[in-house]
């Protein structure tokens, strides 16, 4: 009789996964800290948070330890973390409203088509994009910037904010337009038990 190793049996424990809870568990010490304008441990948190983001996937393929769980837990752990921190920062008059709420509107918009399409057609191989990536990648810039814009007067920081707040808002609309597209041709084309042409999201 063979053993199983009980990672196979227990998502939960495996270490790319606990990464991932960590960043969803930093979540509310965050936003805790900018609410009490501390943004010096903000700035850190959210640095933390950064480098377990960094670390979950690289785990993953040095130790092999892919999990489905992994797979839908990290997208979902990076949308919870950035659009609360975006609503949090708009809130202290931080961050544009129009860019909160089009970033907050593409994510809420891509959850609830993927859970329409998944409970409709069992459709659920939604991976990101070079364009999701890229959107996520301005977003955690202009966070960073934003909370480093509240420790110095540095020129270049003020730059980078707004570089940052301006890809954002850009690769939102990119991103989304390109979501709609890729659903539109899956919701025209029959599910098929081959996953050789999946569209990534």
């Amino acid at each position: 009789m063979t053993d199983v190793p009980s990672l196979r049996l227990n998502p939960f424990r495996n270490a790319p996964n606990l990464l991932t809870l960590a960043r969803i568990c930093l979540a509310p010490f965050l936003v805790s800290t900018i609410l009490d304008r501390q943004f010096t441990l903000s700035f850190y948190l959210f640095i933390a948070a950064g480098l377990t983001d960094a670390l979950d996937g690289t785990l993953a393929r040095l130790l092999k330890q892919r999990t489905t769980l992994g797979e839908y837990l990290d997208p979902v752990a990076d949308k919870l973390l950035l659009s609360t921190l975006f609503l949090v920062l708009m809130h202290m008059g931080l961050i544009p409203v129009r860019v909160t709420v089009m970033v907050f509107g593409r994510d809420v918009g891509i959850l609830v088509v993927a859970a329409i399409l998944y409970a409709a057609a069992g459709r659920r191989e939604f991976t990101p994009s070079i364009f999701g990536k890229a959107n996520t990648l301005a977003q955690v810039a202009a966070v960073a910037a934003v909370l480093l814009n509240q420790l110095t007067a540095a020129r270049w920081v003020a730059e980078v904010r707004m570089a940052a707040l301006g890809a954002t808002m850009v690769l939102t609309v990119v991103s989304g337009l390109h979501y709609a597209w890729v659903v539109s041709r899956r919701v025209a084309t029959p599910a098929q038990g081959s996953t050789a042409a999946r569209e990534r999201l």
